[in-house]
């Protein structure tokens, strides 16, 4: 219904407008109590560890064994997984980010804190509501002028109400603020489920290849043992071993199958936390082998900055995000405890037939100006101020600890990088060893110059170097990717990218 049609008076609909307009400027101008949003200063420091980081870790001619070089004040590439040189890693990722339900849960609270975000700016703006009805009712004799009550009849009317509460005090958009400090909040959320779940397929997928690698192992040490338990019964049977001796070597035999079966039930279960990583059952799950050799170990590894670290970290920005809507709260509740300003007009017109509405004299129409002022609530207002102050204050120390944790992370992933190469280079040394002492005590055993206790500690030290290696080779990879994690993963979704796994780069080939 068009607003013309109720309004039969322009003078008092220029007033209205008039004053609206000169009251919505006020408002406009009016200051916004309450704490203005600053970050908190980051720690003053131009390193992460106690100790300047060296230019790079040691070099071991192993596989996996190359030398990482360190590049200060540089940043995280935003697809870091792709520098692991696995076209399978690769994908596994993207899918988790395309599929996982985590991603889609985080995108819809983001959306939802936005249209929050959206409907508080309504509050910026009057109210404007139409309306239309009919009555039907019957007066009393009291309520009537003449001598018999009168009705029944109809009341028929329409017409369009206007409000409007002036922000003087700018509660309103300090409500606003917070809104919006809490889309950021979400936003920064997101980048930690993207960040965080990138990092969890990565790892998992690490140890996926560690597993299967264990299990080659331990297959190849069982061939060992079996070969030697042939030879002992053999040496029994023409009497020159005894039966102590066969069951020695049967004991070591049944002792490394004893270790496949937690090997293969760790497999599975990796597999089955691929599977909900990537959105799936593990039902149809569907991998592709992954092999320790086929990923290749990032030689240049970007440092950010500390200062940088709390730019792009998401769990800082969300710390940050969340100490901006406790602060806008403070200014919300300040502005409750201020007089309060509200306009409000209606126009329209009534009249006892429906044909006969929005004819000469039905018109009708009222402007109030309303005032309030809290006097009295109970220390209500006054507690709801100093809560929101406190929860300022809580969220400052949050932000505080988040910060250290974060630079912790960072300075733990780094140190492990340079014990990780140290202890790759001991572990390929003694698994080095063990090889040669276990062909020399076998020759020694063939030989008959040696027993089968010597051969089956040779054996069973072989098999522990052996794992060991393996591990050491894993480990490499993994602090690695938790380096990666704890520099905030180099991907923002605010830098206008629609999602971390579009446009993604072919991967280099994986060094062997």
């Amino acid at each position: 219904m068009p607003l013309s049609l109720l309004l039969s008076d322009a003078k008092p609909v220029s007033f209205v407008g008039c004053a609206f307009t000169l009251l919505a400027g006020l408002a406009l101008a009016g200051c916004a109590v309450g704490p203005d949003y600053r970050r908190p200063d980051a720690p003053s420091v131009d390193r992460f560890t106690a100790q300047p980081l060296p230019a790079g870790t040691a070099a071991t001619k192993v596989a996996g064994g190359d030398a990482q070089r360190f590049l200060q004040g540089r940043d995280v590439p935003a697809r870091w997984w792709t520098t692991f040189g696995n076209a399978e890693l690769t994908r596994r990722v993207n899918t988790a980010l395309s599929h996982s339900p985590t991603v889609a849960s985080a995108q819809a609270a983001l959306r939802q804190a936005q249209e929050n975000a959206n409907a508080a700016r309504g509050g910026l703006f009057p109210s404007l509501d139409a309306g239309a009805g009919a009555t039907r009712q019957k007066q009393s004799a009291a309520q009537s002028v003449g001598p018999a009550g009168r009705g029944p009849f109809t009341v028929y009317n329409a017409s369009v109400s206007i409000g409007y509460t002036l922000d003087l005090f700018g509660g309103v958009r300090r409500g606003i603020e917070a809104q919006l400090a809490l889309a950021d909040y979400q936003r920064a959320q997101l980048d930690t489920t993207y960040l965080t779940l990138a990092a969890n397929v990565v790892t998992a997928s690490l140890q996926e290849a560690s597993l299967r690698e264990q299990l080659r192992a331990t297959e190849q040490i069982l061939d060992i043992q079996g070969k030697s338990l042939q030879i002992a019964r053999q040496q029994q049977q023409i009497g020159s071993k005894s039966l102590s001796d066969t069951l020695a070597v049967r004991s070591q035999v049944a002792a490394t199958e004893a270790t496949l079966p937690p090997l293969r039930a760790q497999l599975a279960a990796t597999r089955n936390q691929l599977a909900t990583y990537l959105g799936t059952t593990p039902a149809q799950l569907e991998l592709s082998p992954l092999t320790l050799d086929a990923i290749g170990l990032p030689r240049d590894i970007p440092v950010s900055l500390p200062s940088g670290l709390v730019e792009q970290r998401p769990d800082i920005r969300a710390a940050s995000a969340q100490l901006h809507a406790t602060s806008s709260q403070v200014g919300v509740a300040t502005a409750a405890m201020l007089p309060q300003i509200t306009l409000s007009g209606s126009a329209g017109s009534q009249a006892l037939r429906a044909g006969d509405l929005f004819s000469t004299g039905t018109g009708a129409w009222s402007l109030g100006l309303g005032l309030t002022q809290p006097l009295f609530h109970g220390g209500e207002l006054l507690h709801k101020k100093r809560a929101a102050q406190a929860g300022m204050d809580k969220a400052v120390a949050d932000w505080q600890q988040t910060v250290l944790v974060a630079f912790q992370n960072v300075a733990d992933a780094l140190q492990a990088l340079q014990y990780d190469a140290e202890g790759l280079a001991a572990q390929a040394a003694a698994e080095s060893a063990a090889s040669q002492q276990l062909a020399l005590t076998d020759r020694q055993f063939q030989l008959g110059s040696t027993g089968y206790l010597n051969l089956l500690d040779a054996q069973r030290s072989y098999q522990q170097a052996r794992i060991a290696l393996i591990q050491a080779r894993v480990a490499r990879l993994a602090d690695t990717a938790a380096l990666y994690a704890a520099l905030g993963g180099g991907w923002r979704s605010d830098a206008g990218m629609a999602s971390p796994a579009a446009n993604t780069p072919t991967p280099p080939t994986a060094p062997h």
